[in-house]
């Protein structure tokens, strides 16, 4: 069975400078360690030259992998900063890479803290979140005589029907969320008298975007 939870939608960049520090952070949703660290590695590739390449990332629904690294910066001062930023917003199966180019001059813990947080929360801003909500595709099938009426009803109820198909008889191709089922089931019952096939095809996730 599907279980809610928010991740990003796509990758996301941003770029903030700090007394002249330019920090860039980019973020990528993955479905696995392996290619989290893959995504480091790119990075690290791609900025080679930098001063600090922190990543952070989370993985799994229930936050079951965590790691993070300060890469030469002080202690809990940027990799930490990033992951609870991705705590914040409760996203999972994303990482996200922090590049440093150093400016010539010190920011301090607070600083430090505060920039690589900031930059972290607007790559993910950019990238955008999304609840992944659980949803199932049905199809329901009706004669003539009444396929009208049901997809009037169905449309009235908020309901999108993805494809119908005009055979011997009508059918109705629904994507519904979890708690829309029942009360679909119940109105085309009532419409047709009971006269209707209802075929459960499976489930998917429905993303819906969420204002950070």
């Amino acid at each position: 069975m599907l279980v809610e939870y928010t991740t990003v939608a796509g990758p996301g960049e941003a770029v903030l400078v700090e007394k002249k520090s330019k920090f860039i952070a980019q973020v990528r949703p993955v479905s696995s360690a392996e290619e989290a660290e893959a995504f480091v590695e790119e990075v690290r590739k791609a900025h080679w030259s930098a001063t600090h390449n922190v990543p952070a990332y989370i993985i799994g629904i229930n936050q079951n992998i965590q790691k993070f690294s300060d890469d030469g910066e002080p202690s809990g001062t940027a990799g930490l900063p990033i992951l609870e930023i991705m705590k914040a917003y409760s996203v999972v199966d994303a990482a996200i890479v922090v590049t440093r180019y150093f400016g010539g001059t010190l920011l301090g813990r607070g600083g430090l803290i505060r920039a690589y947080g900031g930059a972290a929360k607007e790559a993910l801003r950019n990238a955008g979140i999304v609840r992944m909500l659980p949803a199932t595709r049905v199809r329901v099938t009706v004669d003539y005589g009444t396929a009208g009426k049901v997809q009037n009803e169905l449309l009235t109820a908020g309901i999108a029907i993805s494809d119908t198909e005009y055979l011997a008889d009508v059918t109705f191709d629904l994507r519904m969320l979890e708690g829309d089922i029942q009360r679909v089931e119940d109105l085309v019952r009532e419409v047709t008298a009971g006269n209707f096939l209802w075929s459960v095809e499976g489930q998917f996730y429905h993303p819906v975007p969420v204002i950070p």
